[in-house]
């Protein structure tokens, strides 16, 4: 559980090492600082974040169903924040640990559909780890996968506002070519190694 919780959210509260913060700053941002919106915006950070994040959705609850402002401010601001972050923290958590590994038989990341649930297409991770430079995050689409997150990118790519998307489909048919061939002639899969508490759990077992 520590780690998981650690790869859940306690790596936040761990100071981040110099050499990261020195290789942070090399990083070319260029592309950004060319964009008139991403620098209205940064322009009016925090108080625009805070605004749109907690007061905005509160507002659209007073005005369209009736709400009182702090019960909106505090549910629809507040608590869907807290959601969308837990939510999305477990991609690095529980889409680490639990679900199915088809693609890369010894990576931990994994496909897990529940996760993917809510964090809107992006917990199929085996995927995504084996090709990351997919822009889907995922083999199928919306009609095989829940991955609104494809849907939403193709739709704007159908109007011209996206361009240049990278699949990794080709790589993967040559690897599960490959993986075939092997089966047919009995090569095993390779297996994973074990994790630190598996490994313990092991030694505990055996000394029993």
């Amino acid at each position: 559980m520590r780690g998981f919780f650690f790869a859940h959210m306690g790596w936040l509260y761990v100071k981040k090492h110099p050499e990261v913060i020195r290789a942070g700053k090399e990083l070319d941002f260029s592309d950004l600082h060319e964009d008139p919106v991403v620098m209205f915006q940064k322009k009016l950070d925090p108080f625009f974040t805070l605004y749109m994040c907690f007061v905005f959705p509160a507002q659209i609850a007073v005005k369209f169903w009736g709400e009182s402002f702090w019960p909106a401010f505090f549910v629809a601001g507040a608590l869907r924040y807290m959601l969308v972050l837990h939510f999305t923290w477990l991609v690095n958590s529980a889409a680490h640990l639990y679900g199915d590994h088809p693609y890369d038989v010894v990576s931990y990341p994994s496909e897990n559909p529940y996760v993917s649930f809510f964090a809107v297409g992006e917990g199929w991770h085996n995927w995504h780890h084996k090709y990351p430079f997919d822009y889907a995050a995922s083999e199928f689409g919306i009609s095989s996968q829940f991955n609104p997150s494809k849907l939403f990118i193709d739709m704007l790519a159908a109007v011209g506002l996206v361009w240049g998307r990278k699949r990794g489909t080709a790589a993967w048919d040559m690897g599960r070519t490959r993986r075939d061939r092997d089966r047919a002639a009995g090569v095993p899969l390779p297996k994973p190694a074990p994790r630190p508490w598996e490994v313990a759990n092991t030694t505990a077992i055996k000394q029993d």
